[in-house]
Protein backbone atom coordinates (compact mmCIF):
# COMPACT_ATOMS: atom_id res chain seq x y z
CA UNK A 1 0.00 0.00 0.00
CA UNK A 2 0.98 3.36 -0.82
CA UNK A 3 0.34 6.89 -0.01
CA UNK A 4 0.30 9.64 -1.61
CA UNK A 5 -0.63 13.28 -1.32
CA UNK A 6 -3.92 14.79 -2.37
CA UNK A 7 -5.57 18.26 -0.95
CA UNK A 8 -8.88 18.77 0.68
CA UNK A 9 -10.77 21.01 -1.86
CA UNK A 10 -9.97 24.26 0.19
CA UNK A 11 -9.26 27.41 -1.76
CA UNK A 12 -5.88 28.64 -1.49
CA UNK A 13 -4.19 25.49 -1.58
CA UNK A 14 -1.88 24.42 -3.80
CA UNK A 15 -2.30 21.42 -5.93
CA UNK A 16 -0.29 18.21 -5.98
CA UNK A 17 0.43 16.75 -9.15
CA UNK A 18 -0.78 13.07 -9.50
CA UNK A 19 2.33 11.25 -10.09
CA UNK A 20 3.49 12.65 -6.55
CA UNK A 21 4.20 10.08 -4.66
CA UNK A 22 5.58 10.32 -0.63
CA UNK A 23 7.46 7.97 2.08
CA UNK A 24 5.05 9.06 4.93
CA UNK A 25 1.07 8.93 5.44
CA UNK A 26 -0.20 12.20 4.37
CA UNK A 27 -2.60 14.10 7.13
CA UNK A 28 -4.41 17.25 6.32
CA UNK A 29 -5.56 18.79 9.41
CA UNK A 30 -9.16 19.58 9.87
CA UNK A 31 -10.77 22.81 8.58
CA UNK A 32 -11.95 24.46 11.72
CA UNK A 33 -10.95 23.65 14.81
CA UNK A 34 -12.55 20.38 16.48
CA UNK A 35 -14.66 20.98 19.53
CA UNK A 36 -12.34 20.20 23.05
CA UNK A 37 -12.38 16.81 23.60
CA UNK A 38 -13.48 15.10 19.95
CA UNK A 39 -10.35 12.89 19.35
CA UNK A 40 -8.66 13.28 15.51
CA UNK A 41 -8.47 10.50 12.95
CA UNK A 42 -5.66 8.79 14.20
CA UNK A 43 -7.33 8.22 17.85
CA UNK A 44 -10.91 7.45 16.18
CA UNK A 45 -8.70 4.45 13.77
CA UNK A 46 -7.21 3.25 16.60
CA UNK A 47 -10.50 2.73 18.83
CA UNK A 48 -11.93 1.25 15.40
CA UNK A 49 -9.32 -1.48 15.28
CA UNK A 50 -10.24 -2.44 19.05
CA UNK A 51 -13.88 -3.41 18.15
CA UNK A 52 -13.35 -4.88 14.59
CA UNK A 53 -14.60 -8.48 14.90
CA UNK A 54 -12.29 -11.17 13.45
CA UNK A 55 -13.56 -12.27 9.87
CA UNK A 56 -13.20 -15.52 8.75
CA UNK A 57 -12.28 -17.57 5.23
CA UNK A 58 -15.75 -18.84 4.63
CA UNK A 59 -15.72 -17.95 1.07
CA UNK A 60 -14.69 -20.94 -1.59
CA UNK A 61 -14.11 -20.66 -5.19
CA UNK A 62 -15.50 -24.02 -6.67
CA UNK A 63 -13.42 -23.84 -10.07
CA UNK A 64 -9.94 -23.10 -8.53
CA UNK A 65 -10.51 -24.82 -5.10
CA UNK A 66 -9.22 -22.29 -2.53
CA UNK A 67 -10.80 -20.34 0.01
CA UNK A 68 -11.09 -16.14 0.19
CA UNK A 69 -12.61 -13.56 2.50
CA UNK A 70 -15.55 -11.97 0.34
CA UNK A 71 -15.69 -8.01 0.42
CA UNK A 72 -19.01 -8.28 2.02
CA UNK A 73 -18.22 -9.87 4.81
CA UNK A 74 -15.64 -7.33 5.20
CA UNK A 75 -17.72 -4.54 5.03
CA UNK A 76 -19.95 -6.31 7.43
CA UNK A 77 -17.28 -6.37 10.25
CA UNK A 78 -16.03 -3.00 9.57
CA UNK A 79 -19.69 -0.46 9.17
CA UNK A 80 -20.47 -0.81 12.93
CA UNK A 81 -17.28 0.18 14.25
CA UNK A 82 -16.47 2.95 11.78
CA UNK A 83 -19.93 4.03 12.46
CA UNK A 84 -19.34 3.99 16.06
CA UNK A 85 -15.96 6.18 16.47
CA UNK A 86 -17.26 8.49 13.09
CA UNK A 87 -15.40 7.72 10.86
CA UNK A 88 -15.83 7.40 6.95
CA UNK A 89 -14.05 7.07 3.69
CA UNK A 90 -13.85 8.85 0.66
CA UNK A 91 -12.72 6.87 -2.41
CA UNK A 92 -11.69 8.15 -5.54
CA UNK A 93 -10.12 6.49 -8.57
CA UNK A 94 -6.52 8.04 -9.13
CA UNK A 95 -5.46 5.73 -12.43
CA UNK A 96 -7.34 3.75 -14.26
CA UNK A 97 -5.97 1.44 -16.86
CA UNK A 98 -8.24 -1.47 -19.09
CA UNK A 99 -7.23 -3.54 -21.62
CA UNK A 100 -8.54 -6.48 -24.16
CA UNK A 101 -7.24 -9.84 -23.59
CA UNK A 102 -8.43 -12.55 -26.22
CA UNK A 103 -11.68 -11.85 -27.45
CA UNK A 104 -13.78 -11.48 -24.67
CA UNK A 105 -11.54 -11.05 -21.80
CA UNK A 106 -11.38 -7.21 -20.05
CA UNK A 107 -8.18 -6.68 -17.76
CA UNK A 108 -8.34 -3.78 -15.68
CA UNK A 109 -5.70 -2.12 -13.09
CA UNK A 110 -6.33 0.90 -11.06
CA UNK A 111 -5.24 2.72 -8.34
CA UNK A 112 -7.56 3.60 -5.65
CA UNK A 113 -7.38 6.37 -3.73
CA UNK A 114 -9.20 6.45 0.04
CA UNK A 115 -9.40 9.79 2.02
CA UNK A 116 -10.50 8.55 6.20
CA UNK A 117 -11.69 11.19 7.79
CA UNK A 118 -12.48 11.60 11.66
CA UNK A 119 -14.37 12.67 14.03
CA UNK A 120 -12.91 15.99 13.84
CA UNK A 121 -13.02 16.69 9.52
CA UNK A 122 -9.42 16.11 9.70
CA UNK A 123 -7.95 13.54 7.19
CA UNK A 124 -5.94 10.83 6.25
CA UNK A 125 -4.68 9.88 2.30
CA UNK A 126 -3.29 6.54 1.40
CA UNK A 127 -3.65 4.64 -1.80
CA UNK A 128 -3.96 1.41 -3.08
CA UNK A 129 -3.80 -1.26 -6.41
CA UNK A 130 -6.01 -3.12 -7.35
CA UNK A 131 -6.53 -5.62 -10.44
CA UNK A 132 -8.96 -7.85 -11.64
CA UNK A 133 -10.23 -9.48 -15.20
CA UNK A 134 -13.36 -10.38 -16.05
CA UNK A 135 -15.66 -11.60 -19.56
CA UNK A 136 -18.38 -9.12 -18.85
CA UNK A 137 -18.55 -5.61 -17.57
CA UNK A 138 -17.69 -6.01 -14.29
CA UNK A 139 -13.56 -6.10 -14.25
CA UNK A 140 -12.97 -2.57 -12.40
CA UNK A 141 -16.07 -3.25 -10.05
CA UNK A 142 -13.87 -5.91 -9.31
CA UNK A 143 -10.41 -4.29 -9.02
CA UNK A 144 -12.16 -1.50 -6.83
CA UNK A 145 -13.43 -4.37 -4.08
CA UNK A 146 -10.13 -6.14 -4.29
CA UNK A 147 -8.28 -2.83 -3.35
CA UNK A 148 -10.66 -1.81 -0.64
CA UNK A 149 -10.28 -4.86 1.13
CA UNK A 150 -6.96 -4.83 1.62
CA UNK A 151 -7.35 -1.22 2.85
CA UNK A 152 -9.44 -2.27 5.51
CA UNK A 153 -7.37 -5.25 6.37
CA UNK A 154 -4.19 -3.40 6.34
CA UNK A 155 -5.41 0.22 7.60
CA UNK A 156 -7.20 -1.08 10.94
CA UNK A 157 -5.45 -4.88 11.36
CA UNK A 158 -8.69 -6.35 11.01
CA UNK A 159 -8.24 -9.76 12.93
CA UNK A 160 -8.85 -13.06 11.14
CA UNK A 161 -10.38 -16.30 12.51
CA UNK A 162 -7.93 -18.75 14.00
CA UNK A 163 -9.22 -21.13 11.87
CA UNK A 164 -7.69 -19.41 9.08
CA UNK A 165 -3.92 -20.57 9.39
CA UNK A 166 -3.17 -20.55 5.91
CA UNK A 167 -1.11 -17.83 3.85
CA UNK A 168 -3.94 -15.08 3.32
CA UNK A 169 -6.19 -14.35 0.44
CA UNK A 170 -4.69 -16.72 -2.37
CA UNK A 171 -5.35 -15.29 -6.02
CA UNK A 172 -3.84 -19.03 -7.05
CA UNK A 173 -5.60 -22.11 -6.66
CA UNK A 174 -3.94 -25.10 -4.70
CA UNK A 175 -1.66 -27.82 -6.36
CA UNK A 176 -4.05 -30.00 -8.03
CA UNK A 177 -4.48 -34.09 -6.89
CA UNK A 178 -3.55 -36.31 -9.46
CA UNK A 179 -7.26 -37.30 -9.41
CA UNK A 180 -7.89 -33.85 -10.70
CA UNK A 181 -5.43 -33.88 -12.99
CA UNK A 182 -6.52 -36.89 -14.69
CA UNK A 183 -9.92 -35.54 -14.87
CA UNK A 184 -9.04 -32.50 -16.52
CA UNK A 185 -6.76 -34.47 -18.86
CA UNK A 186 -9.99 -36.50 -19.70
CA UNK A 187 -11.89 -34.07 -20.47
CA UNK A 188 -9.50 -32.46 -22.70
CA UNK A 189 -9.12 -35.46 -25.01
CA UNK A 190 -12.98 -35.36 -24.95
CA UNK A 191 -13.11 -32.12 -26.08
CA UNK A 192 -10.64 -32.67 -28.73
CA UNK A 193 -12.52 -35.56 -29.87
CA UNK A 194 -15.59 -33.57 -30.06
CA UNK A 195 -14.23 -30.82 -32.22
CA UNK A 196 -13.00 -33.52 -34.90
CA UNK A 197 -16.55 -34.72 -35.32
CA UNK A 198 -19.75 -32.77 -36.96
CA UNK A 199 -21.24 -30.07 -34.50
CA UNK A 200 -25.30 -30.25 -34.01
CA UNK A 201 -27.02 -26.87 -35.66
CA UNK A 202 -26.43 -23.64 -33.61
CA UNK A 203 -28.65 -21.84 -36.13
CA UNK A 204 -32.46 -20.76 -35.59
CA UNK A 205 -33.03 -20.58 -38.88
CA UNK A 206 -34.17 -24.27 -40.66
CA UNK A 207 -31.82 -26.47 -42.28
CA UNK A 208 -30.90 -27.20 -45.62
CA UNK A 209 -33.08 -30.53 -45.28
CA UNK A 210 -36.18 -28.01 -44.93
CA UNK A 211 -34.67 -25.92 -48.09
CA UNK A 212 -35.14 -28.33 -51.22
CA UNK A 213 -34.65 -25.23 -53.72
CA UNK A 214 -31.41 -25.14 -52.35
CA UNK A 215 -30.05 -28.90 -52.61
CA UNK A 216 -28.58 -28.08 -56.24
CA UNK A 217 -26.60 -25.46 -54.61
CA UNK A 218 -25.38 -27.81 -51.38
CA UNK A 219 -24.05 -31.04 -50.82
CA UNK A 220 -26.58 -33.70 -51.01
CA UNK A 221 -28.25 -34.53 -47.72
CA UNK A 222 -30.03 -37.13 -46.34
CA UNK A 223 -33.24 -37.70 -46.41
CA UNK A 224 -34.10 -38.96 -42.57
CA UNK A 225 -37.59 -38.78 -42.91
CA UNK A 226 -37.96 -41.28 -45.86
CA UNK A 227 -35.44 -43.48 -43.99
CA UNK A 228 -38.04 -43.08 -40.72
CA UNK A 229 -40.56 -44.40 -43.03
CA UNK A 230 -38.87 -47.64 -43.95
CA UNK A 231 -37.40 -48.57 -40.94
CA UNK A 232 -38.89 -52.28 -40.07
CA UNK A 233 -37.87 -51.70 -36.26
CA UNK A 234 -37.54 -49.51 -33.35
CA UNK A 235 -33.80 -50.51 -33.59
CA UNK A 236 -33.00 -49.31 -37.20
CA UNK A 237 -35.82 -46.20 -36.24
CA UNK A 238 -33.08 -45.31 -33.25
CA UNK A 239 -30.09 -45.30 -35.41
CA UNK A 240 -31.66 -43.27 -37.49
CA UNK A 241 -32.45 -40.45 -35.04
CA UNK A 242 -29.13 -40.68 -34.17
CA UNK A 243 -27.68 -40.11 -36.97
CA UNK A 244 -29.89 -37.03 -37.73
CA UNK A 245 -29.09 -35.52 -34.41
CA UNK A 246 -24.98 -35.66 -35.45
CA UNK A 247 -25.69 -34.03 -38.52
CA UNK A 248 -27.43 -31.10 -37.08
CA UNK A 249 -30.84 -31.66 -37.17
CA UNK A 250 -33.15 -28.52 -35.30
CA UNK A 251 -35.48 -29.95 -32.35
CA UNK A 252 -38.64 -29.71 -34.62
CA UNK A 253 -37.33 -32.21 -37.49
CA UNK A 254 -36.59 -34.42 -34.63
CA UNK A 255 -39.98 -33.89 -33.61
CA UNK A 256 -41.35 -35.07 -37.36
CA UNK A 257 -38.92 -38.38 -36.98
CA UNK A 258 -40.81 -38.75 -33.90
CA UNK A 259 -44.29 -38.34 -34.97
CA UNK A 260 -43.19 -41.14 -37.57
CA UNK A 261 -42.01 -43.39 -34.93
CA UNK A 262 -44.98 -43.14 -33.06
CA UNK A 263 -47.51 -43.51 -36.11
CA UNK A 264 -45.77 -46.28 -37.62
CA UNK A 265 -45.34 -48.00 -33.50
CA UNK A 266 -49.39 -47.27 -33.43
CA UNK A 267 -49.99 -49.35 -36.72
CA UNK A 268 -47.66 -52.10 -35.67
CA UNK A 269 -49.85 -52.59 -32.46
CA UNK A 270 -53.53 -52.15 -34.05
CA UNK A 271 -54.31 -49.66 -31.99
CA UNK A 272 -54.74 -46.92 -33.81
CA UNK A 273 -58.44 -45.63 -33.12
CA UNK A 274 -60.17 -42.94 -35.15
CA UNK A 275 -60.57 -39.32 -33.06
CA UNK A 276 -63.96 -38.67 -32.19
CA UNK A 277 -65.33 -35.43 -34.01
CA UNK A 278 -63.55 -32.52 -32.27
CA UNK A 279 -60.70 -34.79 -30.76
CA UNK A 280 -57.50 -35.14 -31.42
CA UNK A 281 -55.63 -38.46 -31.27
CA UNK A 282 -52.98 -38.58 -28.26
CA UNK A 283 -49.78 -39.63 -29.71
CA UNK A 284 -48.52 -42.89 -28.07
CA UNK A 285 -46.05 -42.24 -25.16
CA UNK A 286 -42.40 -42.17 -26.68
CA UNK A 287 -39.60 -44.36 -25.61
CA UNK A 288 -36.95 -43.42 -22.86
CA UNK A 289 -34.41 -41.53 -24.76
CA UNK A 290 -30.98 -42.01 -24.13
CA UNK A 291 -28.33 -39.08 -22.05
CA UNK A 292 -26.88 -38.63 -25.38
CA UNK A 293 -30.10 -37.73 -27.68
CA UNK A 294 -31.57 -35.78 -24.55
CA UNK A 295 -28.57 -33.45 -24.38
CA UNK A 296 -28.54 -33.16 -27.74
CA UNK A 297 -32.22 -31.99 -27.85
CA UNK A 298 -31.25 -30.17 -24.69
CA UNK A 299 -28.41 -28.42 -27.03
CA UNK A 300 -30.43 -27.25 -29.93
CA UNK A 301 -33.43 -25.73 -28.10
CA UNK A 302 -30.20 -23.86 -25.82
CA UNK A 303 -29.20 -22.16 -28.85
CA UNK A 304 -32.17 -21.40 -30.14
CA UNK A 305 -33.39 -19.61 -27.27
CA UNK A 306 -29.65 -17.64 -27.29
CA UNK A 307 -30.57 -17.13 -30.81
CA UNK A 308 -33.89 -15.48 -29.83
CA UNK A 309 -32.41 -13.64 -26.81
CA UNK A 310 -29.94 -12.44 -29.31
CA UNK A 311 -27.16 -14.08 -26.66
CA UNK A 312 -23.78 -13.89 -28.69
CA UNK A 313 -21.84 -15.43 -25.73
CA UNK A 314 -23.83 -18.16 -25.05
CA UNK A 315 -20.74 -20.33 -25.03
CA UNK A 316 -18.47 -18.54 -22.89
CA UNK A 317 -21.52 -17.57 -20.08
CA UNK A 318 -22.33 -21.36 -20.02
CA UNK A 319 -18.82 -22.27 -19.34
CA UNK A 320 -18.13 -19.75 -16.70
CA UNK A 321 -21.21 -20.83 -15.00
CA UNK A 322 -20.88 -24.70 -14.88
CA UNK A 323 -16.99 -24.43 -15.42
CA UNK A 324 -17.44 -26.86 -18.66
CA UNK A 325 -18.43 -26.64 -22.39
CA UNK A 326 -22.19 -27.15 -23.86
CA UNK A 327 -20.68 -29.69 -26.17
CA UNK A 328 -20.28 -32.29 -22.49
CA UNK A 329 -23.09 -30.37 -20.12
CA UNK A 330 -25.78 -32.71 -19.46
CA UNK A 331 -29.88 -32.63 -20.55
CA UNK A 332 -30.56 -30.90 -17.21
CA UNK A 333 -27.53 -28.71 -17.20
CA UNK A 334 -28.69 -27.53 -20.57
CA UNK A 335 -32.49 -26.89 -19.59
CA UNK A 336 -31.13 -24.82 -16.54
CA UNK A 337 -29.58 -22.61 -18.37
CA UNK A 338 -31.93 -21.98 -21.27
CA UNK A 339 -35.02 -21.65 -18.45
CA UNK A 340 -32.59 -18.59 -17.34
CA UNK A 341 -32.28 -16.81 -20.66
CA UNK A 342 -36.24 -17.42 -21.68
CA UNK A 343 -36.81 -15.91 -18.06
CA UNK A 344 -34.46 -13.52 -18.68
CA UNK A 345 -35.59 -12.04 -22.15
CA UNK A 346 -39.75 -12.13 -20.54
CA UNK A 347 -38.60 -9.91 -17.68
CA UNK A 348 -37.54 -7.22 -20.21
Amino acid sequence: MTVTALPLPLPNLPAVPPAAAVAAPIYQPAPVGPAEGTPNVFGAIAAVMRDVMPVAKDKENTQQRYKFRGIDDVMSAMAGPLRAHGVFILPTIAAHHAERRGEKMTHVTITMRYHVYGPAGDCLTAEVPGEASDFADKATNKAQSAALKYLLFTLFMIPVDGRSVDDGDRDHPVEPTPEHRAERQQRQQQRGQRQQQPRRSNRAEPGPWEKPQQRQQQPQRTDYLAHAERADSPEQFDKIRAAAIKAGAPADYLAKLDAVAARKRGAAQGQQQAPQQGEQAAPPPSAPKSPEVAAAEAENALRLAASRASLATLDADFERVYGLPIEQATAQQLDQFRSKIENAGGAR
